[in-house]
């Protein structure tokens, strides 16, 4: 059977055609050599059938790359490693802070701003030279699901309330320049028309192009430590708690891998890793 004739089932239930490029497109991005990217796309060719998932798919290709070198199945893992820092969202909110903060900008987390209305809840203000950016985190522990057009509807509302405060209240010396949606998942189309429309900043795993949350987080070397292939589920389950949400931070305070009773031999693997998905 041609590749192109090949009906793939995606977490979403939606059925697509294979496409041969956005394998090879997703290999690519983990650094593997071309030798080893095609010998992965030889075998996974090789057991391809009709109706087959995204998932079969996927966990056949990382399979593969984790025989070869443990990192570049780590930054293969990259979608799915943000779905396991669930399930409360919080996690998310802490990585995008930090993702933010490697770009620049002076964060804060969970702070409370008073609106002409009501009082909100922000998930992270961000702040760069006399501009303030508020940013809200919508977080989906699973697969297949989609912001829709209400997000950004509910999201630009409470921004305009805190916005019309903050123009009157002479103790903030910063001017409040934007409104942002970050997702772990994808937007409806509806709702980035909605969000081009009234000016709000949507960031998701794939948009805006270039930009989006993936290249952000390979151009940067910020991966979040559940990428880790080394690490077990309980493991990176104790270090969120501890604010480890990086990678990178990790290699900062090793003394955690103590903590975790994580033998030397064993320890030296793990921070091998992380050192080569860091730079």
């Amino acid at each position: 059977m041609e590749i192109q004739k090949i009906d793939i089932t995606k977490s979403s239930g939606e059925i697509v055609k294979f496409s041969l490029d956005k394998l090879r497109a997703s290999l690519k991005r983990t650094g593997a050599d071309k030798a080893t990217i095609d010998q992965i796309i030889d075998k996974v060719r090789d057991e391809l059938y009709q109706g087959i998932s995204t998932k079969e798919i996927y966990n056949r290709a990382f399979a593969l790359l984790k025989k070869k070198k443990s990192y570049f199945a780590s930054k293969y893992k990259l979608k799915k490693a943000i779905y396991e820092l669930g399930p409360t969202g919080f996690p998310f909110e802490r990585f995008v802070s930090a993702v933010l903060t490697y770009s620049g900008y002076k964060t804060k987390v969970g702070e409370i701003l008073k609106g002409v209305c009501v009082s909100h809840e922000i998930d992270i203000i961000a702040n760069k030279n006399t501009h303030t950016t508020i940013i809200e985190c919508k977080f989906h522990g699973e697969q297949g699901l989609k912001c829709n057009v209400k997000v950004p509807l509910y999201i630009n509302s409470r921004y305009n309330d805190v916005k019309a405060a903050w123009e009157t209240n002479s103790k903030y010396s910063s001017t409040l320049t934007k409104g942002w949606v970050v997702t772990n998942t994808k937007f409806t189309q509806d709702a980035l028309q909605y969000g081009k429309c009234c000016g709000l900043y949507l960031l998701s795993w794939n948009y805006p192009k270039d930009e989006a949350l993936k290249d952000r987080i390979d151009r940067l070397g910020l991966y979040p430590i559940t990428v880790s292939t080394l690490l077990s589920n309980r493991e990176k389950q104790f270090l969120l708690s501890r604010d480890i949400v990086l990678c990178r931070e990790l290699l900062h305070d090793k003394f955690y891998l103590d903590h975790l009773g994580i033998s030397d031999v064993r320890k030296e693997k793990i921070l091998y890793e992380i050192s080569k998905l860091c730079t």
